[in-house]
């Protein structure tokens, strides 16, 4: 007897997944937690394992599909047995629906509507104009037939034109799927729920990029390429020891302000289709080197898309490094639920007042994010002192 397998509900809120890759197709004979496919959630690309093993009789959705909890995505069953008609269509296929069947023709205004009194009072019933189309019947009599099929046809919806090209010129438009889509919710749900405001300032980072050269040989050896992350991680879990709040989130329901006593630090990584952010957990445990060959593994996996589920769980503050492309200053959204976000910029030589006299030193800006509802910003400001102190002497990280 065929079985349904419906997207079960994974947990962490997801309610939809995006059908990245078919690992199978119909016919195929499979089996039990053999992998079906692909699914990008809100959090990862996950696998789907089959609870069933039997011939596939039918894939519901096409890849790049959004699948929603609960709805079928495989009938499986025994090789040449019929669909149960109980097994629903997919309700959310990305291709063009055909348009509805259309009535015949209207015969020329004025000309006699044919018809019975009973198919009138159908029409009437159906909220029907038979003026506005000719019957099939004979001599252009308009049947029940008729009458139901306009009625079904009125029904269904109407086929969307998406416009190609608008007064200046053509238009590409690109469908927002995975990460990008995950990404608009989480930023519209920062904003909507967090009062954001920004803090920059900068550390002396001279000391800095000198301890980084005297460590990139033993880091080489080990097989990691030693950025200037692990140091900024180092020193943001020692600032985030002398000001908790910045490491919490705020409870809305329960009135109270959750402070977290582990420190587990976002790394937000740019791969092709958005942004994710994999958490390096328990960093105050961990030395500059092992927090740089973790954030190397994370990211890698997250390029490639393997990241596990668990990977992007338990943060309580994030990094985003907007550094390694450029700039001197940003605004970052929140990771909410987290309550701060920090920023760093691009180290690099910048003309600076000194004792009477302008020098060049190489300066590291910070940009922290914060949620005004949980963080002062005198508190803000003597967070990102206390997170400068510990850059410029890195020694002791």
């Amino acid at each position: 007897m065929a079985k349904q397998f419906r997207f079960p509900d994974v947990g962490e809120g997801i309610t939809e997944g995006e059908v990245v890759r078919w690992l199978v197709k119909e016919g195929d004979e499979i089996k039990a937690d053999q992998a079906l496919a692909e699914i990008e959630t809100d959090k990862a690309v996950v696998e789907m394992p089959s609870p069933y093993a039997g011939t596939v009789l039918k894939l519901h959705f096409g890849e790049k599909d959004l699948v929603k909890v609960g709805q079928v995505l495989v009938t499986i069953g025994e090789k040449g047995e019929a669909l149960p008609e109980s097994v629903p269509e997919s309700t959310v296929r990305t291709e063009t629906r055909p348009a509805a069947a259309t009535p015949a023709a209207a015969g020329p205004a004025g000309a006699e509507v044919l018809a019975t009194p009973k198919v009138r009072a159908l029409a009437k019933e159906l909220g029907l104009d038979l003026r506005t189309f000719a019957g099939t019947g004979p001599g252009g009599r308009i049947t029940e037939d008729d009458v139901r099929a306009a009625g079904e046809a009125a029904k269904r919806p109407a086929v969307k034109v998406k416009a190609k090209y608008d007064l200046f010129g053509t238009l590409e438009r690109i469908p927002l799927r995975g990460i990008r889509r995950t990404t608009a919710k989480k930023m519209r749900q920062s904003l909507d729920h967090a009062a954001h405001v920004t803090h920059c300032d900068e550390a002396d980072a001279a000391r800095l990029a000198a301890r980084r050269e005297t460590m990139k040989a033993e880091a080489e050896a080990r097989g990691v390429k030693l950025t200037y992350l692990p140091y900024i991680v180092k020193a943001l879990v020692e600032a985030l020891k002398l000001h908790p709040t910045l490491n919490a989130t705020l409870d809305e329901d329960e009135g109270e302000i959750v402070v977290k006593k582990y420190y587990n630090i976002g790394i937000a990584v740019d791969v092709p289709d958005g942004l994710v952010v994999p958490v390096v957990k328990m960093a105050d445990e961990k030395s500059v080197l092992e927090i740089a060959a973790e954030i190397q593994a994370l990211a890698h996996a997250a390029r490639e898309r393997t990241l596990d589920l668990a990977d992007l769980k338990g943060g309580t503050f994030s990094i985003t490094n907007v550094g390694v492309i450029g700039g001197d200053a940003a605004t970052p959204i929140i990771n909410y639920p987290e309550v701060a976000i920090l920023a760093t910029m691009r180290i690099a030589g910048r003309a600076r007042v000194e004792n009477g006299a302008v020098v060049v030193k190489t300066t590291l800006p910070l940009c922290l994010s914060f949620d005004h509802r949980v963080v002062d910003g005198a508190e803000a400001a003597r967070f990102t002192k206390d997170l400068i102190r510990f850059l410029e002497s890195p020694e002791g990280l």
